[in-house]
């Protein structure tokens, strides 16, 4: 076994890797960018190194740097994660000439799979059954227009050398192909090095279904089984889960066979994955194979009790699987719910941002019938209260993976785990993944690859009005925060005046609603009133941002974080914005200048789809920018005309950066 490894990747999956290897009594080195030198994965490994600047082209995909860094610091062995290198079979060949051990598959394994036209055409003749499509190399624009007409719309079009979402478009007619075309292979450059295209039939409806493979080095193969990974967004995974739902034994053996097969006729070696997309009547169809450890992998390791990134290092290593096909079990049912740092009331915009707070469930195991079982509760994350999500990276802040004896109590963990997730800093999906998670359609196993949206109404409701005590929490909060500081003795707790009490008005907004509230100042406590309700509030109990609170008969427990004007109030599984409006504060503001379109995150301009005097509709597309490596097109607000473009094509822009100018 290896004394040494180089993890050549950041993040969570940097943090998961070094876990196992302290476990085994493996020593890690990290590799950071300038971005990354106060990150989690560079402190929980033995050494770090830095290797670059944030961009990740000049840092984690410089291999001839993470060599010489595996050289110098005698590291016997490099563990890639995903992303980045983990696919890269030209960085596996140079592990191999420096007699490195590269813990993933040979390089052959992953040229061959690394292709997606090359991959089905090596399942063609393999017989495994494919979706009607050009997977060829004519990358001509009007070539591959026509077998788009040929195939028939909608048509989905994917970067060969892709994956993770990342250049790929749905396109639904003819007439909007080379828009598209231009978007995919634009991405598909700038992530991978590589645009060329395959195009293929966009099935309706269609679930996907993925198998983990893992073999030796000793001629053995074995399948662990399948995840469902239907509920996505922008061709990214949302949630994840093992066993997929409404699986048959018999298509579980036959989908486990066919990976293997396709494993062996690559000569695979270590963790992969088998992807299928399959329809509702239970046919499948192979859509690529992924040469690495997945992202869901902990749904895998939950259900079978294994570790797969130990598998990964003793197969590295030269050992035999620790276990055969006949030795592996489904036991329960696991669940991932993948948390970031993005809008999804704004199309998942990706956020940018401190994490100001945060506060996450604590890791549960337990014990059942006498024997151990997996950890009920479990946070796999790569940063910390107080780390930056920066605009260079993916967006994921963590994973979070339950398990439970059957689907429904993962279930309802998993919406428990998500009420108790608290950030403070940046936009995050927790909300949308409580609603998603409590749906009717995933609770129920109505899955499909379409789930987001069909269920827009339920995943994005209206904003409901705060609560009176949302609100009595917030004040409170105020007055607290007030009182600590002794900076105005008019404003002490108990607001004792000669002959009267006191009274204030507190205004407050969410978003676009305004709430105005009246705190009338009692011996014990005070008199709140909003929107014709009234209560009685007293504090019970106080530590730090944690409160109790009586109002009236109720008790309402709360975390209330104050985040310069802005409060956040976290009580039973919702999290409400409350903006304090202090009169003092925004004296002598006066409203934006209309006319203005400002970046909405920190990005590059790739396109600019619009010229000075140009008169343009609410909708149209006017740039589109570049962040977090995916494209984000910016549309017109309303009706107008061009005054002023003020970025050109490749111009790097701030976030709140003034695009361009109306005509007024």
């Amino acid at each position: 076994m290896f004394t040494k490894i180089l993890i050549a990747n950041r993040g969570e999956i940097a943090c998961r890797v070094a876990a196992t290897a302290r476990r085994m009594g493996i020593k890690t080195v990290a590799v950071y960018s300038e971005a990354d030198a106060n990150a989690r994965h560079v402190a929980v490994c033995d050494e770090a190194v830095l290797i670059g600047p944030a961009a990740a082209k000049e840092s984690y995909l410089r291999a001839d740097k993470i060599i010489e860094v595996a050289l110098a610091t005698g590291a016997q062995a490099i563990h890639p994660g995903y992303g980045f290198l983990s696919e890269n079979s030209e960085f596996a060949e140079a592990c191999a000439r420096h007699d490195i051990a590269f813990i993933g598959p040979p390089a052959s394994a992953i040229e061959a799979m690394g292709s997606k036209s090359a991959a089905k055409s090596l399942m063609e003749k393999a017989h495994v059954p494919l979706v009607p499509g050009y997977h060829g190399d004519n990358q001509d624009p009007d070539f591959l227009q026509a077998e788009a007409d040929r195939i028939g719309y909608p048509v989905l079009l994917k970067a060969s050398a892709g994956g993770g979402g990342k250049g790929m478009r749905v396109i639904e007619s003819s007439k909007d192909f080379k828009d598209g075309l231009a978007s995919c292979k634009r991405e598909a450059i700038n992530s991978f090095g590589d645009d060329k295209v395959l195009a293929e039939k966009y099935l309706q409806r269609p679930r996907h279904i993925e198998i983990q493979v893992f073999a030796d080095t000793h001629g053995n193969c074995v399948y662990l089984f399948e995840r469902d990974c239907s509920v996505q967004r922008r061709h990214q995974k949302v949630l994840e889960e093992a066993p997929a739902p409404g699986m048959t034994a018999e298509r579980r053996a036959a989908m486990g066979e066919a990976a293997v097969a396709a494993a062996k006729a690559v000569g695979y070696v270590g963790a992969g994955t088998v992807e299928f997309i399959a329809n509702q009547d239970g046919s499948f169809y192979f859509m690529e194979m992924n040469t690495r450890l997945q992202v869901e992998h902990p749904v895998t390791e939950m259900i079978t009790g294994t570790d797969l990134v130990e598998w990964q290092l003793r197969v590295a290593a030269g050992e035999k699987l620790p276990l055969q096909q006949s030795e592996l079990q489904i036991h329960g049912h696991a669940i991932e719910a993948r948390v970031y740092a993005e809008n999804p009331e704004k199309g998942f915009l990706p956020s940018i941002g401190t994490l100001r707070h945060l506060r996450t469930p604590e890791a549960v195991s337990f014990t059942l019938g006498g024997a151990a079982e997996p950890a009920a509760f479990r946070i796999d994350s790569g940063v910390r209260e107080g780390d930056t999500i920066s605009p260079f990276y993916d967006p994921m802040i963590a994973k979070m993976i339950v398990w439970g004896k059957d689907r429904q109590e993962a279930l309802a963990r998993m919406a428990q785990a998500l009420a108790q997730y608290q950030i403070v800093g940046l936009h995050s999906n927790i909300g949308f993944l409580s609603r998603l998670v409590t749906g009717q359609a995933f609770s129920g196993a109505d899955l499909d690859t379409g789930l987001i949206e069909r269920n827009q109404a339920s995943l994005f409701p209206a904003l409901q009005p705060a609560t009176l005590g949302t609100l009595a929490c917030a004040a409170v909060a105020l007055l607290r925060s007030e009182q600590s500081s002794g900076s105005d003795p008019w404003q002490s707790s108990h607001g004792w005046r000669m002959n009267s009490q006191l009274r204030r008005n507190l205004e407050w907004t969410e978003e676009q609603q305004a709430h105005s509230v009246s705190v009338t100042y009692l011996a014990q406590g005070w008199r709140i009133r909003s929107a014709q309700q009234e209560v009685e509030v007293r504090l019970v109990q106080a530590s730090g941002n944690d409160i109790v609170l009586a109002l009236g008969e109720q008790t309402v427990r709360a975390t209330v974080v104050r985040d310069g004007e802005f409060f956040h109030v976290f009580s039973q599984g919702q999290h409400s914005v409350l903006q304090y409006q202090d009169a003092l504060a925004h004296a002598g503001e006066t409203e934006a200048e209309g006319g203005r379109l400002t970046a909405p995150m920190p990005g590059k301009i790739v396109a600019v789809l619009v010229k000075s005097q140009q008169e343009v509709k609410k909708g149209d597309a006017l740039l589109i920018m570049e962040a977090m490596k995916m494209e984000h097109t910016i549309s017109a607000p309303h009706d107008g005309v061009i005054d002023e473009v003020l970025y050109a094509v490749g111009d790097q822009v701030s976030e709140g950066a003034q695009l361009l100018a109306f005509a007024q």
